[in-house]
């Protein structure tokens, strides 16, 4: 397994926009050629669009573009920028009158970070689809990772900044990837090393911990969002149980992960050149997974939003 660029991932073009006074942001992929796509939603308040047609037995097998992004539901808004971008440029899924470009997405709760009435809309996604032909990504505080957040069971005032993040690997001709927003209610850890959750005073505590001792998870600006992009040849099943397998990343890294108060959403985007063992795609998956949660968080333009000398237990 040798580690890449996101970049090195060929059929793909991924591109970010955002307000950072406003504290909001979308990040795009896109698929000009079409990608087979496959989805698995475990948190329980998603935030979706267009994930119904992904299911294995629907007729659309294609997708064109997908779309994370910030702003809650209304976020969602941003995708019909995107579509207009494919649909100038003559990609979609042709009905005989029109070519409709179809694009997923997934959005998280970054409202309270700075302005809510600050929203991913249809001009920025247009941006971003812009941006996206150009390859110009960069993990960090930036497009769907604007706003995040993770370590919210204390408040937000209590939280730790994050971002967007992405990790990518090689297994010979096979080429995997992750693009991941983390706004998480939990914690984050690197094997057993924690690298953020929530504060008090200047110690850094386990969401686990202080959800035993009687704290509740009433918080409910969280939620991951992410894609799995390769070069696999798959058919829509296969790229739903890769999806599935790739949860197991968050698991490793985030907890608790798939909360009632998180929408973690994992989609993955197959472009179809190279034949693979599924279950080696998956396994590979949930790697690149784990890798990018961590590179979300230690990118972030402020990692710490409270300043923090040393964990915690209660």
């Amino acid at each position: 397994m040798k580690e890449i660029s996101i970049h090195e991932l060929d059929g793909f073009y991924i591109g970010n926009a955002e307000d950072q006074e406003g504290g909001t942001g979308c990040t795009v992929i896109l698929s000009p050629e079409g990608a087979t796509p496959g989805v698995d939603v475990r948190g329980g308040a998603p935030g979706t669009r267009e994930t119904d047609l992904i299911a294995s037995e629907e007729m659309v097998d294609k997708v064109h573009g997908l779309l994370l992004a910030g702003g809650s539901a209304f976020g969602l808004d941003a995708a019909s920028g995107v579509m207009t971008f494919l649909e100038e440029k003559g990609i979609g899924f042709d009905t005989g009158f029109a070519k409709v470009p179809i694009v997923p997405g997934a959005v998280l709760y970054d409202l309270g970070y700075k302005n809510a009435k600050k929203r991913p809309d249809s001009a920025m996604g247009l941006k971003a689809a812009e941006s996206a032909m150009e390859r110009n990504y960069r993990d960090g505080s930036f497009g769907a990772g604007t706003g995040a957040t993770v370590g919210k069971i204390l408040g937000p005032e209590a939280s730790m900044k994050s971002g967007i993040g992405s990790f990518a690997v090689s297994l010979g001709d096979l080429k995997i990837g992750c693009i991941i927003a983390v706004n998480a209610f939990g914690s984050i850890y690197e094997g057993e090393k924690i690298l953020a959750g929530p504060c008090q005073g200047d110690v850094l505590l386990h969401t686990e911990e202080l959800l035993y001792k009687g704290y509740a998870a009433s918080f409910k600006g969280n939620t991951t969002i992410g894609c799995i992009l390769t070069n696999a040849n798959l058919t829509k099943s296969q790229a739903n149980k890769a999806a599935s397998m790739a949860q197991d990343g968050m698991a490793r890294a985030i907890r608790p992960i798939h909360t009632m108060v998180d929408g973690d959403t994992l989609f993955v985007l197959g472009s179809g050149e190279v034949s693979c063992d599924v279950t080696v795609l998956g396994t590979a998956a949930a790697h690149v997974v784990e890798k990018a949660i961590h590179q979300a968080v230690k990118s972030a333009s402020c990692s710490i939003l409270k300043s923090v000398s040393s964990v915690g237990h209660v």
